[in-house]
């Protein structure tokens, strides 16, 4: 089968790789989108999809939009009989979604019609969700509307995090779509509409939602913390008022209530930073502080940064 590849992060490069390296089918191209400046020096950086892509000698296009005759001419000139779709970044116009024999497949990171949009993986975890998967669909011109195939499902641990899961989905999703193709090409693929009255919208990450408040409780601030780790991070401030960010907790106690005077203060220092919450406490592991590299929470107890009954906020 002759496949156009549309990706763009770490989380498409997954499938690309078992696509080029585990499957027959030719991959004609691989669509992604434009370098981005990164860093202080805002070096412009390629995605993932494109450094692997060029390394395998497939040609890589990187369209600032589909929507112009300039990509209906080169989708036509590709010919694709399949385009599979990774975490491209943007939605497909109609022309691009009709063009091919066998129709545009994706990859998504939820167990559809739950978690749609762009962040189903962390979203998931945030929830304090003990099951997520992954989901392969045809394309539709909503948001992750389309017709179901196939549903592989990837239990959450309670200490998984953000990187867990995306790596686990990814290789899922690898799986989930070689496992996909080779039904289309036997024409045993069953269509599977989604019910739209189940469906929940997986909203992108914003700074707001990295805010660690400690009137929730403990379980609560457990799940974002791993939700949003490694990248972004959630997030609180010392009583000097530097950003403290947080990469690694655990829940110390999932029980008992603290006075209002009591909640976001520092209650013990043994194995970790324990801070009382509403409910229960959580206890920091790891953590950036503002102005310096990732480490654990022993080594900012060494350096006299926090102090019992201090209070984060």
């Amino acid at each position: 089968m002759k496949i156009l590849f549309m990706g763009t992060p770490d989380f498409a490069l997954f499938t690309l790789k078992a696509l080029v390296e585990e499957s027959e089918h030719e991959i004609c191209g691989v669509v992604t989108q434009p370098d981005k400046p990164k860093g202080r020096g805002y070096a412009l950086l390629p995605p993932p999809v494109k450094v692997y892509a060029e390394e395998k000698g497939i040609p890589v296009y990187q369209p600032a939009t589909l929507r112009d005759d300039a990509f209906a001419e080169l989708l036509a000139s590709i010919d694709p009989e399949l385009i599979v779709v990774v975490a491209y970044g943007k939605l497909l116009p109609k022309n691009v979604l009709e063009y091919c024999k066998y129709g545009c497949i994706n990859v998504h990171g939820s167990l559809l019609p739950e978690y749609r949009g762009a962040a189903p993986m962390q979203r998931a975890i945030i929830d304090g969700k003990s099951v997520t998967g992954i989901t392969t669909m045809y394309m539709a011109e909503g948001l992750d509307t389309g017709d179901m195939l196939l549903k592989y499902e990837l239990p959450i641990g309670e200490n998984d995090n953000f990187e867990d899961i995306h790596d686990g989905l990814g290789a899922l999703g690898a799986k989930a779509l070689l496992d996909t193709v080779a039904l289309l090409e036997k024409g045993e693929a069953v269509r599977v509409s989604q019910d739209d009255s189940l469906s929940t919208y997986a909203a992108k990450i914003t700074k707001e939602d990295c805010i660690l408040d400690f009137s929730k409780d403990a379980r609560t601030l457990h799940n974002l913390t791993r939700g949003l780790s490694p990248i972004p991070l959630a997030l609180t401030h010392t009583p000097d008022g530097k950003l403290l960010k947080v990469i690694e907790t655990r829940v110390a106690d999932d029980s008992a209530p603290h006075a209002e005077d009591e909640i976001g203060k520092v209650i013990s220092l043994d194995g970790g930073i324990e801070v009382a919450c509403a409910v229960g406490s959580i206890r920091i592991l790891r953590l950036l502080p503002e102005g310096k590299s990732r480490m654990s929470a022993e080594d900012f107890i060494r350096g006299r940064k926090i102090a019992l009954g201090d209070r984060l906020s």
